[in-house]
C-alpha cells in the first residue's frame, strides 16, 4: 500500500492565515472593523477559505 503525501489545500492555507491574523489582533471584518469575537473570526476564515478555493479552480 502506497503512502500518499497529504498536500494543504488553497483553503485550508487560506484559514490559517486568517487565524493568525486573529491571534495576533490584526484581522478585520468587511466593514474595517476590529475582529474581537473568536467565533466571528472562524466565519470569516472559512469564508475566504472557500473563496480561495473557488479562485484556484
Amino acid at each position: 500500500m502506497k503512502k500518499t503525501t497529504k498536500t494543504k489545500t488553497a483553503a485550508q492555507k487560506k484559514r490559517a492565515i486568517v487565524m493568525k491574523e486573529f491571534k495576533k489582533g490584526e484581522l478585520r471584518s468587511g466593514s474595517g472593523a476590529l475582529v474581537s469575537n473568536p467565533k466571528q473570526a472562524v466565519a470569516i476564515a472559512y469564508s475566504e477559505g472557500r473563496n480561495a478555493k473557488k479562485k484556484n479552480k
